[in-house]
Formats: C-alpha cells, sequence, structure tokens
C-alpha cells in the first residue's frame, strides 16, 4: 500500500507531510501572482483562495511540503491523490508549485524523480493532471517523460469555472526507461 506522506531526501529537495503550522512559510511563496499565472486557479495567490487549497491539502492527507534540502526554506508543495487500486494501481501527483526562485528543471525534476520513485514501489502508473492551456506545466512534465494519454476530465475550480484537463502519465516501465531513472 503506497504511504501517501513520506518523508523523502533529494540532493536538492526534500519532501515532508504538510502541517497545518506550514502555512506562513507555503503562503509567502504561494502569494506570488506569477506562479499561478498559467495555472487553471490563477488567483490561488490571493489569500482566502490559497487558504482554501491548504486546507484542502491537509484534510485530503497526501500533501508534502517541498524544502530547499540545503537551507531548508519552504520553496513548495506538491500531493499524492486519488489513489486507485485497480489494474496494478494508479496515484495522481499534482497541485505542485514551486517558488519562481527555485524554477529551472532541478528542483522541479528532483522533486518528481523523489515522488514518483516512491509512489512506482507501490502502483502501476502515476498521472498527472494539468489544465489543457497550461504550457507551461505540460512542458515540464514532458520533460520528465510523462506521455500525453487520451483521457480528459473537466475540473470544477474555486470560482465554478469548468477547466478541461488532459493526462499525462508515468508507468514503472517507461520511467525506468525515462529521463528521471537513475
Amino acid at each position: 500500500m503506497l504511504d501517501r506522506q513520506p518523508v523523502l531526501e533529494g540532493e536538492h529537495v526534500s519532501l515532508r507531510p504538510l502541517r497545518a503550522d506550514d502555512w506562513d512559510a507555503l503562503f509567502a511563496v504561494a502569494s506570488d501572482p506569477l506562479v499561478w499565472e498559467q495555472h487553471p486557479a490563477h488567483d490561488r495567490w490571493r489569500e482566502p483562495v490559497f487558504r482554501a487549497f491548504f486546507e484542502d491539502a491537509l484534510a485530503n492527507m497526501g500533501a508534502l511540503i517541498a524544502l530547499d534540502a540545503k537551507t531548508g526554506a519552504v520553496i513548495g508543495s506538491s500531493r499524492f491523490q486519488g489513489l486507485e487500486e485497480a489494474d496494478g494501481g494508479s496515484v495522481e501527483i499534482g497541485w505542485t508549485f514551486l517558488a519562481r526562485s527555485h524554477w529551472g528543471g532541478r528542483y522541479n525534476h528532483e522533486m518528481k524523480r523523489l515522488m514518483l520513485t516512491h509512489a512506482l514501489a507501490s502502483v502501476a502508473e502515476v498521472r498527472f493532471l494539468v489544465g489543457e492551456t497550461n504550457i507551461r506545466s505540460r512542458r515540464a512534465l514532458e520533460r520528465i517523460g510523462a506521455q500525453l494519454t487520451d483521457r480528459r476530465e473537466d475540473r470544477v475550480m474555486a470560482d465554478g469555472a469548468v477547466i478541461p484537463h488532459l493526462t499525462y502519465a508515468i508507468t514503472r516501465e517507461s520511467f525506468a526507461k525515462g529521463p528521471l531513472a537513475g
């Protein structure tokens, strides 16, 4: 069974379960409007919107806070969500965001490598849902070896807007041959 709240350590990133007392430091990262510019929830930088996101993350028990491994500073978060048991198991990794100071690949790649390695030890596939127009996140997924599938889902945002989402996937086999293997 997949532990959705592990502690994962890398050279650049450390991940641990999100706690209620992480609010101030994580909101300091999330309050940058440019972090959410291409995201379907483009107003998540606003305190009430992020508060709902944060409370949902705590309630779903799969959220991890991302720390800069060298400084211990909070740099973002991600989640394991939607664990499915059928066909060898599947889980979604998503709701990921990073401080702009940590954009550019190294931190996101390591965070995803740590999470994928952990998840694929227990499930056969990891899914990533991304807003159809979120080109930045789609390209980041493609760079880590995620493949676009034919699965689509309409997600209702906090403001009631319905946003089409595409599904990308990485299987144990594709991960072992992909750019994050090793």
